[in-house]
């Protein structure tokens, strides 16, 4: 697969297959995007990848969480306090395209938190991975993460499996660090759900608007 082909392809699957994920397709996918650029060669990258019975029980313990009216924190400001102007329309349209898709109104509260606490639970994925980082380190290498984290995404296109990141599954730290033996001098930096996709379910039908290049450059000569 080209990568040109991988970038357009690549989209964020919320409905997977029960399939397991064979573990030598994950470390391949890993060994892969290890090679992925980092300032002065930190690579800041720390992967917890959770199956089976712990995956279960992490993502029940999420959305227990999230049902229970406990607030979920990231460990780092991802989201503006304030949505202002163009980031605010996007953030909206992107939402409505999805509860559009599966037909929930804006009045059916319940299908809409039930659907939103799908995010703790990963979709249902096989795998779920957990990205953690030092303290000690800085934006720089939050940067140097995201290409890790587009590096393994596009990988695991190739290798024929689909993936959602998700900030969501940073939203309850203390949970994923208690459960997988993390220390509080790591951060956790956001998450991934990693599987087969469910080509038959309709919310993976849908895909988000990207503006064109003309849009969000200017050339200078």
């Amino acid at each position: 697969m080209q990568v040109n082909e991988a970038l357009k392809q690549r989209k964020a699957t919320r409905a997977f297959l029960p399939q397991e994920v064979e573990k030598a397709k994950i470390v391949r996918i890993l060994d892969a995007a290890r090679h992925a650029p980092s300032g002065t060669n930190t690579q800041p990258w720390q992967v917890a990848v959770v199956t089976g019975e712990k995956r279960r029980r992490l993502g029940d313990l999420m959305e227990t969480a999230f049902r229970s009216g406990q607030a979920g924190a990231m460990e780092f400001q991802y989201y503006p306090e304030v949505w202002e102007g163009v980031y605010k329309a996007r953030r909206r349209a992107c939402g409505l395209q999805m509860y559009s898709t599966l037909n929930i109104s804006r009045e059916e509260k319940q299908r809409q938190q039930d659907q939103w606490a799908a995010n703790y639970r990963a979709f249902d994925a096989p795998v779920m991975m957990f990205f953690f980082i030092d303290r000690i380190l800085e934006t720089g290498s939050y940067l140097d993460y995201g290409m890790f984290i587009q590096s393994i995404m596009l990988i695991a296109l190739e290798e024929g499996l689909a993936t959602c990141p998700q900030a969501a599954l940073g939203e309850y730290p203390e949970i994923v660090k208690r459960e997988l033996g993390y220390s509080e001098e790591k951060k956790l930096v956001v998450g991934l759900a990693m599987g087969y996709e469910d080509t038959s379910n309709i919310i993976n039908s849908y895909r988000t608007p990207r503006d064109e290049v003309e849009q969000f450059t200017r050339f200078f000569e």
